[in-house]
């Protein structure tokens, strides 16, 4: 269940609209149906058509595993019941004693889940820009990579290919969060990433309604592995969060050109504001890991962040002090969302090698009129 159609020669629009997608061949309906059944009738023992248990398979949830699946041009796709439950079941692949490498700028759940939670498993934090040193201080545990790209929230962008090059050379697996980049814009598999993982909740869903994970990946035999903890561990979407996540794939392409196009617009603001220090954004010539993003993405997202010259004090004015930017966690939906990583999304990285700076503010730039989100950006900025 989950593996890529026979679809390839369709383009990714097409892709999202009809992958997995075919109408109903009971009555024809054109939506895909919500299955709620729990269990399924079976022929006889151990015959069935398909389906016997919803944790173990859902005809909702193998049309939506088929759907993400086919746009990262992947064999397999599986669906979790979040981001971290994704996360999770990827780390489940490595022994005790093996080492994750991750990037010193990552998602704070993350860095909780590899540092907290899987503590089990040896870990360090590195500078995935500089690859000279990746190669040359390479810890022999290592077993899998792991890396954001565009970073959480520093947005800062890895060369994928060169460190999948570097980390098979070494016998290690990589994994690439393409949360940020959505399939639309990046797609890790065609360069030689093992395993891409998403949080369904952000840009693939869309819409602030629904919490979801994703796994994409080519290799049947890490495919059967995830698969079995899937089922065993059993931390799957209900068919109902498979339905919403579905209808929000299918405009994927069209709310991510709205969000890069209205996030450039932001940054246009944000580069000639005095109140602000530096702009972080992978367009801009200067921001680390530019070249790797000018290499392997379409555009360069809906995300951006900022420093403020005053200090943390005037970070969080500035994340309280506007109106069409609404203040809260998460992001990569149609509203735009404004907040301090510091004390929220990444509170749990303080005092640690992923501590991010205390005068920087993340926006998840909407799909609303840009004026009027830059307007609001503004007087937020001229109140500091």
């Amino acid at each position: 269940m989950g593996e890529l159609e026979e679809h390839t020669q369709w383009g990714f629009e097409t892709r999202a609209i009809h992958s997995g997608q075919a109408p109903d061949p009971t009555t024809g309906a054109v939506v895909t149906p919500i299955s709620l059944s729990t269990t399924f009738a079976q022929e006889q023992v151990g015959r069935h058509r398909g389906y016997e248990y919803s944790r173990s398979g859902n005809p909702t949830r193998t049309a939506y595993e088929t759907q993400v699946a086919a746009l990262e041009g992947a064999r397999h796709g599986l669906a979790f019941a979040s981001g971290l439950a994704a996360e999770d079941n990827v780390l489940r692949l490595l022994a005790a004693g093996q080492r994750v490498l991750l990037g010193n700028d990552a998602y704070g759940g993350t860095f909780r889940l590899i540092s907290k939670v899987h503590t089990q498993l040896a870990w360090s934090a590195v500078d995935l820009l500089d690859l000279d040193a990746l190669a040359r201080d390479w810890p022999d545990d290592t077993r899998l990579v792991w890396l954001e790209t565009p970073t959480n929230p520093l947005l800062r962008c890895f060369d994928i290919e060169a460190i999948c090059a570097i980390a098979h050379e070494r016998g290690a697996i990589v994994c690439v969060d393409n949360t940020f980049a959505t399939p639309f814009l990046q797609q890790p598999l065609s360069l030689g990433a093992d395993v891409v993982v998403h949080s369904a909740t952000k840009y693939l869903g869309g819409h602030s309604d629904v919490v979801g994970g994703f796994v994409a990946l080519d290799d049947d035999g890490i495919a059967q592995r995830l698969r079995f903890t899937q089922n065993a561990a059993g931390a799957v979407p209900a068919p109902f969060d498979c339905y919403l996540t579905l209808r929000g794939v299918k405009t994927l392409a069209v709310r991510m050109e709205r969000h890069c196009a209205n996030a450039r617009a932001v940054v246009d603001l944000l580069v000639g504001h005095p109140a602000v220090e530096r702009v972080l954004y992978p367009q801009l010539p200067d921001h680390p890991g530019h070249a790797a993003a000018t290499k392997q993405m379409r555009d360069f997202g809906g995300m951006v962040s900022f420093t403020l010259r005053a200090g943390r004090d005037a970070a969080l004015r500035v994340a309280a002090g506007t109106e069409l930017f609404t203040l809260g966690e998460s992001l990569g939906a149609v509203e735009s969302l404004i907040e301090h990583p510091g004390q929220m999304t990444h509170a749990s990285a303080a005092g640690s090698p992923l501590e991010v700076p205390d005068n920087l503010v993340r926006l998840s730039v909407g799909i609303e009129l840009a004026a009027d989100l830059v307007a609001d950006l503004a007087q937020a900025l001229d109140h500091v």
